[in-house]
């Protein structure tokens, strides 16, 4: 089995820019109910994640923030606590479960760190749910 077995590809993957403003990333959070969404350069490189825990973080930082100043802060040049690290699109199955376990969701990307989609660790499980209930 390969790791693009459990893509969900770009296309159906809800992701950001990294020249979005903080108050786009907030009113696209808020509208998919997700806490952390991948962020891709115009080019489509995986830049890395954003989680609700970094916005909260900056909120709590800049005590004086007004809906104005939300809407001049660049997304990338906000502090990224957590590394929801890329898996290659050639990876083994092995890497991929080991980054599933620590992250919710495993970017893929090609040779070229473009982003291809992600795998999340309900596609996994779902697929572990089926062959085991071939034996049960």
């Amino acid at each position: 089995m390969n790791v693009l077995f459990f893509l969900t590809p770009k296309s159906e993957v809800t992701y950001i820019y990294e020249d979005y403003k903080l108050s786009q990333v907030m009113d696209i959070m808020e509208k998919t109910g997700y806490t952390a969404i991948p962020m891709i350069d115009r080019r489509g490189h995986y830049v890395g994640s954003v989680t609700e825990g970094d916005i909260l973080r900056v909120i709590r930082e800049k005590r004086e923030l007004s809906l104005e100043c939300v809407g001049e802060i660049v997304v990338a040049n906000i502090h990224r606590k957590a590394q929801i690290k890329p898996v290659s699109a050639t990876a083994d199955m092995v890497d991929m479960i080991k980054r599933a376990l620590e992250q919710n969701y495993v970017p893929v990307v090609d040779d070229d760190n473009i982003f291809s989609g992600i795998i999340t660790r309900k596609d996994i499980i779902q697929v572990c749910y089926a062959k085991a209930k071939q034996y049960l």
